[in-house]
């Protein structure tokens, strides 16, 4: 097993989606498309490296992309004759890879918004220091909504979770995992279900690895299997992440959310999604404002067996270029299919949002545009 390549990582875990460098000069990301058989980083020195590594999934997860654009910007500003102008060219780059998390823009918008006024010779350092601000403040918050969450989950509980929403999608902790994990951490005894999460498995490959690497009891269903265990009365609650709340209390998560927040309240269980105040769009009115990221149909048409080339192998190149596989088709040619990669939850149908400005609930537009109100705490 690999070792992460920084000495002091701010994920505060023996592994991190993504850091900067000491130096400043390069980003370091987990391949997540490579776990759970081996944990690979890359080191990428580029803005278009960055872009490649986010649009193909080697970094996924609202927060964590976030903080990976904000340290893609970094290594804009590191680039000879870098200005205003580059750097926005290369946030509309890095904005551009995946439209529905809007903590990408935000932290390209948050980074743009530092630079200005700054002259050439400071403008490295200062988009340094405020991406590695970005990456602790994401770890602060969901340390505190985890703490707030924790108090919603009982004792004894089995918690459905529905994709990936640990510290591999955020800058470390966790946003849903983090709730679990602030339970077990007050004492209280909880199992989880992870549904395997299609078509791209983050719920099979990335929650039950880290689930299992924190001592959390955890065990895998089908997605298609969730009705049966709360049918059951095997499901106390529901915790999920999210990559866009709108204004009303509409929720974008990874596909398949809807789903399981119908059964949840079918089967009067509570849904909670745990969520940092960068993922709430205020601009957009409603769920149906939400842009949804349609992706390859190939990751539903076939199965591809991933190989890595040998310069991957040693953390060096494109990480997005670096891949060879092996497919196997099992819809048959011509058969058009979908993919949309997020679904949108109602807000009627969310227990609460737990941030780290606080808990919302019920769910709708005045607790939420009230806590936009809410300070900003120092990191």
């Amino acid at each position: 097993m690999a070792t992460l390549p920084h000495p002091a990582p701010l994920s505060g875990e023996s592994y991190s989606a993504v850091e900067l460098s000491p130096a400043g000069d390069r980003v370091i990301m987990l391949d997540q498309r490579e776990l759970p058989e081996r944990e690979l980083y890359y080191q990428l020195r580029t803005v278009d490296e960055v872009a490649d590594a986010i649009s193909a999934m080697v970094v996924r997860g609202a927060p964590a992309i976030g903080i990976s654009a904000a340290y893609g910007m970094v290594l804009a500003a590191a680039e000879p004759g870098a200005d205003r102008a580059s750097l926005e060219r290369a946030g509309e780059r890095l904005t551009r890879t995946r439209p529905t998390a809007v903590n990408l823009s935000w932290a390209v918008q948050r980074m743009l918004a530092r630079a200005r006024g700054l002259d050439r010779a400071a403008l490295r350092d200062v988009l340094v220091q405020e991406a590695l601000t970005i990456h602790r403040q994401d770890v602060e918050s969901c340390r505190t909504m985890g703490a707030f969450g924790a108090d919603h989950v009982p004792d004894g509980a089995t918690i459905l979770t529905h994709c990936n929403a640990g510290a591999l999608a955020t800058g470390g902790y966790g946003t849903a995992l983090g709730v679990i994990r602030a339970a077990r951490d007050a004492g209280k005894r909880v199992k989880v279900l992870a549904d395997e999460t299609r078509p791209y498995l983050q719920g099979a490959r990335l929650t039950a690895w880290e689930l299992h690497k924190s001592g959390i009891e955890v065990t895998v269903i089908c997605d298609n299997m969730a009705a049966y265990w709360f049918g059951r009365s095997a499901i106390d609650l529901t915790v999920v992440g999210a990559d866009r709340i709108a204004r009303n209390g509409d929720v974008a998560n990874k596909i398949g959310t809807y789903g399981v927040a119908c059964l949840s309240r079918l089967h009067e269980r509570p849904f909670y999604v745990a969520a940092p105040w960068s993922t709430f769009d205020l601009d957009c009115p409603s769920g149906a404002a939400i842009p949804i990221e349609q992706r390859d149909p190939r990751e539903i048409t076939e199965l591809a067996r991933a190989t890595r080339r040998a310069e991957a192998a040693s953390g060096e190149g494109t990480a997005a270029a670096a891949t060879n596989a092996c497919r196997h088709r099992f819809v048959p040619e011509g058969v058009p299919v979908h993919n949309p990669a997020f679904d949108v939850t109602p807000a009627a149908y969310v227990t609460a949002l737990f941030t780290e400005r606080g808990v919302v609930s019920p769910v709708g537009p005045d607790p939420i545009v009230a806590l936009s109100t809410v300070e900003e705490r120092p990191s």
